[in-house]
């Protein structure tokens, strides 16, 4: 039995030598440039090309444009597109915080930053301590009362008593 066996698998391990052709296994790798689909063509084109239409830009259509090619990035916000300067509506929110502390004449509130809101908030700034630069940043706006707004409290508060619930003992006895 055990020479049977061991014929078996000598057999076994000369077919696998005769499959590999003496050659190393090699790995595939699926990249977009090694994989071409082909599109099926379609019935609704047209057999004569068009003429281009006058006045507009000459198009070219490219091999890489018919098999599909890159699509357009999808586009995120991140610190580098994220937006760079505040809205007029904005502006005219800081002057009005500005205004009514008295740092700037409520008429100079009009949402167009000028010299005169960035001189407001300098001096608004060094009153408060804070870098006196002109310049709209985050220490300014919290100071302002115009810093980020959350929709839940940062403390949690307690519920009202139910009035048919009991007030807890406070331990005195009458």
């Amino acid at each position: 039995m055990p020479k049977i066996l061991s014929g078996a698998a000598i057999a076994a391990m000369l077919l696998v030598a005769w499959g590999a052709d003496g050659t190393a296994p090699v790995k595939k790798s699926a990249t977009k440039s090694a994989v071409v689909k082909k599109k099926p063509a379609s019935s609704t084109k047209a057999s004569a090309p068009r003429a281009p239409t006058p006045g507009a830009p000459a198009s070219r259509t490219t091999a890489s444009s018919r098999r599909g090619g890159k699509k357009a990035p999808v586009s995120r916000v991140t610190w580098r597109n994220r937006q760079l300067a505040p809205t007029p509506d904005r502006y005219k929110e800081i002057q009005s915080a500005l205004a009514a502390k008295g740092y700037l004449k409520p008429e100079d509130a009009n949402g167009s930053w000028n010299q005169a809101s960035a001189d407001a908030l300098k001096r608004f700034q060094s009153e408060q301590n804070i870098e006196s630069t002109g310049k709209i940043n985050s220490l300014s706006l919290i100071a302002l009362g115009l810093g980020p707004k959350h929709e839940t409290p940062s403390m949690p508060t307690k519920a009202p008593p139910d009035p048919g619930q009991q007030p807890p003992a406070t331990g005195q006895q009458d």
